[in-house]
């Protein structure tokens, strides 16, 4: 199975990203394209999808929000997250999907 949503670098993680904000609660949609959808329980307003995005990814990953940066896509439903951290295991997300 090629992650094309997902890359591993020697000391972070890269993830691709398509946020639908506003939904009734945050979850994992599946896979569209390239990018792993996630439905977020916060409206697309001063970024409060993003706020609660990081929060979100932080706890699927166990990994503290200081260590998620959004490197692109603050104001678009496609986002690029970096999680500094090398031990960010795929499984974790995938145990989420039916993939």
């Amino acid at each position: 199975l090629i992650m094309s949503w997902y890359r591993s670098e020697s000391d972070k993680v890269i993830l691709r990203l398509y946020v639908q904000p506003g939904a009734k609660q945050n979850e994992i949609v599946g896979l569209i394209g390239d990018e792993l959808k996630l439905k977020l329980a916060a409206p697309p307003i001063d970024g409060r999808a993003n706020v609660v995005l990081i929060k979100y990814l932080s706890q699927l990953f166990r990994v503290p929000k200081s260590k998620i940066t959004l490197k692109s896509g603050e104001k678009s439903r496609h986002k690029i997250v970096e999680i500094c951290e090398n031990k960010v295991p795929s499984e974790s997300i995938l145990a989420y999907l039916s993939v």
